[in-house]
């Protein structure tokens, strides 16, 4: 009996000690996959025009490799907003990039009104500066308007310029905000010629890699084939009916398959493509993404211990929405292709970088409204809002009141700008004006609210959308009288049977995931800024914050 016990014990031990030097070899092995203090390269992924909602609607139908890697394997942020009242591409891509509202950073909107020059601005429109490997208004653009540093300018001075920062997409606007102001390049699509192009800003001549690229002409490739479904019709049975009387289409036509190439060329016997069209299917976003996996391979973009910075900007899905809605069979199915393309970028991350070296956060820069009509077909309240017909009768109004004369000099993003010349000439009060202007708008069927924006130059309003209001009030940019719509209600414009441009949750709630590096599988409930993310990029690449930052590190990802 003492015997057996003492075998059994000597078993016991040795089995011990195999068990430890198993573990031990184990934790050995497994040293080389702890994550280094910093990530090697830090990628932001922003989808214009993706809502919350439609990741989860679409989740059981997207692959194992692409978003549902994400989701399954990333820490996921269910509740991430933009504050602000005016939610367009170009002060989303800012709010990214710099962690702050778009009072401070400056980009109000996509477009502002210069009441003294009597002129439209376009927000990165800048004539100091030339085109670089595009037709010549194309390159007319630089961030000569972004008024703060962003994240990626940080890491640059950070580093004494040692690392890498670069931005890709077919907007020039979403391109250059997230490249900030230190960038190495930023490159866009120029739809005149089919090709990549940036501006005398960043480059005065762009690299070999990137002309041997354009060479290849994928973008003639993609027009001459046509666009399908990309799975079979009950897949997308939950959208609208692929043919309805909601959506604008290309030219009336509003339903599958798309003979693109016959769209895109211009008379029955012509070659040449009107290469803008790309822009408004799903494969802009995966020539956006060739293109980038092509700059991450060429510019060595991971390969050393300094961080460096990508933002890849699809922007397809934007210009879908506009022409179809959120409900429609081409926007599930350009979600369903984008799910394709990301599988294909971790993919490719994965192989050349390994997941420990990089981190990769996905988001978006506003959502959208689903159309109208579709709301009003359900019976609920919508419509469209035309500015246009607002404007004759708020002028008609205005001169009742102070006689004939120019007393409004411009509307652009639900934004009044007066003619203040003509005021002051006039000895009127301004704020008077203001204020008879927000009374008589409210007025007009489907506007919500006006105020005059003088309520908002020395008050502090705490939550709601006065509170948005004030974080897109900018003094030198920012109109005489801004209204909000009713929900369900958006701006007519030609061509497009929705828009999005409001502080709703259709158009503010977007989704954020981050991935890779040390991020661990999590979901998080709580509401968070989308401010937050340059601050927690910052954090994590233990760089000073954006010279504005307002926004807090998401704590979830420190752990």
């Amino acid at each position: 009996m003492i015997y057996m016990n003492k075998g059994k014990f000597l078993l016991k031990r040795a089995l011990s000690i195999l068990l430890l030097v198993f573990v031990f070899n184990r934790l050995q092995g497994q040293a080389g996959y702890l994550p280094p203090e910093k990530p090697r390269l830090v990628i932001g992924i922003v989808v214009e025009q993706l809502r919350y909602d439609q990741l989860e609607k679409f989740r059981n139908r997207l692959g194992e490799s692409g978003i549902r890697r994400l989701l399954n394997e990333g820490t996921y942020f269910q509740n991430a907003y933009f504050q602000y009242l005016l939610t367009q591409s170009a002060p989303g891509h800012a709010t990214i990039s710099t962690g702050t509202e778009p009072s401070l950073h400056g980009i109000t909107s996509d477009n502002w009104y210069l009441t003294l020059k009597n002129e439209l601005i376009y927000c990165t429109k800048d004539l100091e500066v030339k085109s670089v490997g595009g037709s010549y208004e194309s390159g007319l653009h630089s961030p000569v308007n972004l008024q703060v540093s962003t994240f990626s300018d940080e890491l640059k001075m950070a580093t004494n310029k040692k690392a890498k920062v670069f931005a890709v997409g077919l907007k020039e606007s979403s391109v250059i905000f997230s490249a900030g102001h230190a960038a190495d390049g930023a490159y866009w699509y120029d739809n005149t010629s089919g090709t990549w192009m940036s501006s005398t800003y960043y480059t005065d001549s762009l690299p070999t890699w990137i002309n041997d690229f354009n060479a290849l002409k994928y973008s003639d490739t993609y027009l001459n084939n046509p666009w399908n479904l990309l799975r079979p019709a009950q897949d997308y049975s939950d959208c609208i009916p692929d043919s309805n009387i909601y959506e604008t289409g290309f030219g009336g036509l509003n339903y599958f398959p798309y003979d693109l190439r016959k769209l895109s060329t211009k008379g029955k016997n012509s070659s040449k493509h009107d290469f803008s069209l790309l822009r408004e299917t799903p494969f802009g976003n995966s020539l956006t993404n060739s293109f980038a996996m092509r700059l991450i391979e060429k510019e060595e973009l991971g390969k050393d211990d300094v961080t460096d910075y990508l933002s890849i900007c699809y922007s397809s899905t934007d210009y879908i929405g506009h022409r179809f809605g959120p409900s429609s069979f081409e926007m599930a199915d350009a979600l369903l292709r984008l799910d394709q393309d990301i599988a294909y970028l971790l993919n490719f991350l994965n192989d050349s970088l390994g997941k420990r070296n990089f981190l990769v956060y996905v988001t978006a820069s506003h959502g959208i409204s689903e159309i109208p009509g579709i709301l009003e077909s359900n019976r609920i309240p919508a419509g469209y809002f035309r500015q246009n017909q607002a404007l004759q009768l708020l002028r008609s109004y205005l001169n009742a009141v102070y006689g004939e004369g120019d007393w409004i000099k411009g509307y652009s993003e639900k934004q009044v700008f007066l003619n203040r010349t003509l005021i002051e000439d006039a000895r009127i009060p301004l704020e008077e004006v203001q204020k008879k202007v927000a009374r008589f708008l409210v007025q007009i069927s489907g506007i919500a609210s006006a105020y005059p924006y003088s309520a908002f130059e020395a008050n502090d309003f705490g939550n709601g959308n006065l509170k948005r209001i004030i974080n897109n009030y900018n003094p030198q940019r920012s109109g005489d009288v801004i209204i909000t719509l009713n929900s369900g209600w958006i701006e007519k414009e030609d061509d497009y049977v929705t828009n999005h441009n409001s502080p709703y949750e259709y158009d503010s709630h977007v989704p954020l995931i981050w991935y890779g590096w040390s991020v661990n599988r999590a979901t998080v409930t709580r509401k968070v800024n989308m401010t937050d993310i340059a601050a927690t990029l910052s954090s994590l690449c233990k760089v000073p914050y954006p010279n504005a930052c307002t926004g807090e590190p998401m704590f979830e990802l420190f752990r």
